[in-house]
């Protein structure tokens, strides 16, 4: 279960990569949106408020800033 927890990890930050580069947003923002499409299906609107995963988010958020 855990490896599996590390490639959906892994998925998510090259994900977030990917976005960032794209975008220019912050990091914690990109983050964010990654893991709410994850969640959710779609990328967040502009006010979207339904939550996500924190562990998740926080995991993801961690492993970019150790990028």
């Amino acid at each position: 279960m855990a490896n599996l927890d590390n490639d959906l990890k892994n998925r998510l930050v090259a994900k977030a990569i990917e976005v960032q580069c794209n975008t220019c947003d912050d990091i914690q923002k990109v983050c964010w949106m990654v893991v709410h499409e994850h969640h959710h299906g779609v990328m967040p609107s502009e006010y979207d408020i339904r939550p996500i995963d924190e562990t998740l988010y926080l995991s993801v958020l961690e492993a970019l800033n150790q990028e």
